[in-house]
């Protein structure tokens, strides 16, 4: 399984391609964050740690996570 590190110095997001269904809730939420125009097209930094937190949390396919 193929997974993607997103930090931004406090936060680890982790992508997993395979399981993403592009439901763009990501995009929606914090378009800072996510532009998949973008290479690379996660950048942690632009948010807060609680919000990359929150919005993780709304991933429905479980694609993006945070490291623990």
């Amino acid at each position: 399984m193929d997974t993607k590190e997103y930090t931004n110095g406090e936060v680890i997001i982790l992508w997993k391609a395979e399981k993403c269904i592009h439901s763009g809730i990501c995009v929606k939420t914090l378009p800072k964050v996510y532009n998949p125009k973008e290479r690379p097209w996660v950048k942690p930094e632009n948010a807060t740690s609680e919000e990359l937190i929150n919005q993780v949390s709304k991933c429905p396919s479980g694609a993006l996570s945070i490291k623990q």
